[in-house]
């Protein structure tokens, strides 16, 4: 997988542009907010109650 557990939003987003639409789908509107900066991927997922699994497989497709 290219994109990890231990990666920032801020950092998924801006290595990969077309994921802030499937962060989107899985509810996640605050990407361009000043806490995704320093948020994992991990953190995210268990503040916004998902499967870090799932938002791994779909970040990844």
């Amino acid at each position: 997988m290219k994109i990890n557990k231990d990666m920032t939003i801020g950092e998924v987003v801006r290595t990969y542009p077309e994921s802030a639409q499937t962060l989107m789908s899985f509810g996640m509107g605050c990407i361009g907010c000043p806490s995704s900066q320093g948020e994992t991927l991990e953190q995210a997922a268990m503040v916004h109650g998902l499967d870090l699994e799932d938002l791994l497989v779909a970040l990844n497709k």
